[in-house]
């Protein structure tokens, strides 16, 4: 198999660091909000990777973090008179719906930067001791970026370049504007951890060096993420890692593309920024799924309505496939045997599974291996019109199951039960007591928010004296 690696910028064969072997790490999300259609996409892909990976005969161990402390979760948690456990337990569960109905499989492991609390000051401590991080007046740490002669290798920005385009912000006391924070300085009355430096809490990009440290070793074979984690955070983590460990941190880089929303980037003051929630509520998780596939990992998405839709379409043919296979089979009679033309069909069939991992072997193009897909049905579809044999039909839906299992497609009874409960009323009860409980307490911004959430996803609600009456409007 070869991927395109960021960091040397061109494909290359993947060899794991033990044969057979894959451990991979990826950026997960900041747990403060529902996750968006953009986030949905790395996750889909990089899911896509590791069901490959396995479907390949590899064991692979693959981490994914939850950031739960952040100061845009502090400031959710300030804003729903709250605290940052509770907001991120609450957006963590949410991710889970949302991830569990794409079909995306939990990682093997899923760290929170408040659990390793402990592995992050000890990478500070070295980085300190090393000379590359200092502690400035007001209890922050800072990694010094011009000393490790590197920074800037996975960007592929020169040095100037990026010194030109650094910046020291209020509240920073840096040595250089190119400076980044590994330990941060608790102000008054946000949460903090005792440490050598500050009662404080970690850096953003300290975390996934530490994580990735903890549960995959000093050096991983894959880090993935989004395109815009490129620079700084990736850049960052490279830096702070090898200066840490003295060794590589990772061999190989993947990044997924963009998204963009009727060609424009996605953007709350466009009014064009939709969560993952909304778009399922409205055409369930597997056509949402299927968009992130449906082109190269590498290349923009567009996003529309006309476009989910066509999905949605896509879709149907590929459950009609299966949803036939499978009535013929339980109305066959299973003792008729192959015929000699039936053998050749199922010789065919080891030629699409060829080129199935053709494609996905060729920097997981994940958009040809679809068109494979459809072409196996279209073959599956006219030898299931010419009354085929049990074994046949055996045959049939074993390799479209093995194909389509590989991509996480198709994976509902029926393609209408891809909303699961909690995107329909049970989600909208517990926006509504979340909108009461606000507007108890007089938030009402918060209540105003759910307000409009819920009329995204077409819920017109009445507020009444007995109670709030809602119902979907078509």
């Amino acid at each position: 198999m070869k991927i395109y690696n960021t960091l040397t910028r061109k494909k290359e064969e993947l060899i794991p660091i033990t044969p057979g072997e894959y451990k991979i790490y990826a950026c997960g999300p900041t747990v403060y909000n529902f996750i968006h259609i953009g986030n949905s996409r790395p996750i889909c892909v990089f899911d896509v990777l590791r069901r490959y990976l396995e479907y390949r005969g590899n064991k692979v161990t693959f981490v994914q973090n939850f950031t739960d402390i952040d100061d845009k979760i502090i400031n959710r948690a300030n804003e729903e008179n709250s605290d940052y456990v509770t907001v991120s337990e609450k957006y963590i569960k949410e991710y889970k719906i949302d991830a569990h109905g794409l079909n995306v499989r939990d990682a093997t492991v899923h760290p929170r930067a408040t659990e390793n609390i402990d592995e992050i000051e000890n990478i500070v401590a070295t980085l300190v001791e090393k000379g590359f991080a200092y502690r400035a007046e007001n209890g922050d740490v800072y990694f010094r970026a011009k000393k490790f002669t590197e920074y800037g290798k996975l960007s592929h920005q020169p040095l100037d370049e990026l010194q030109a385009g650094a910046r020291i912000s209020v509240g920073e006391v840096k040595e250089d504007p190119m400076d980044f924070a590994v330990w941060k300085a608790a102000k008054s009355g946000e949460p903090f951890w005792e440490s050598p430096w500050s009662n404080g809490r970690p850096g953003w990009h300290i975390e996934c060096s530490a994580m990735a440290r903890k549960y995959l070793g000093a050096t991983i074979d894959i880090h993935c993420g989004g395109q815009d984690l490129i620079f700084p955070h990736h850049e960052n983590e490279i830096a702070q890692s090898e200066c840490c460990n003295g060794v590589p941190f990772a061999h190989y880089w993947m990044h997924n593309g963009y998204i963009n929303v009727d060609n424009k980037k996605m953007s709350k003051s466009l009014g064009n920024f939709f969560t993952t929630r909304e778009v399922a509520a409205k055409y369930g998780y597997e056509p949402i799924r299927y968009l992130m596939l449906s082109s190269h990992y590498r290349s923009p998405i567009n996003y529309s309505i006309e476009i989910i839709e066509q999905c949605t379409s896509a879709l149907k043919r590929l459950y009609n496939c299966r949803d036939n296979l499978k009535f013929m089979i339980s109305n066959a009679n299973g003792e008729t045997a192959l015929t000699e033309s039936e053998k050749s069909i199922i010789e065919k069939y080891n030629l699409y599974r060829q080129k199935f991992i053709e494609e996905m072997d060729d920097d997981l193009n994940t958009a040809n291996a679809i068109a494979v897909i459809f072409d196996l049905v279209r073959d599956i579809n006219s030898a299931a019109a010419n009354n085929p044999s049990y074994e046949l039909l055996k045959e049939s839906l074993k390799i479209f199951e093995e194909l389509t299992n590989v991509l996480g497609l198709v994976y509902n009874d029926t393609l209408e039960t891809a909303k699961t409960a909690e995107t329909d009323s049970e989600l909208i009860e517990k926006l509504i007591a979340e909108r009461s409980a606000a507007r108890k307490s007089k938030n009402w911004a918060v209540a105003d928010k759910i307000r409009d959430q819920l009329k995204q996803m077409n819920v017109v609600i009445e507020d009444t004296p007995q109670g709030v009456k809602w119902h979907i409007e078509s």
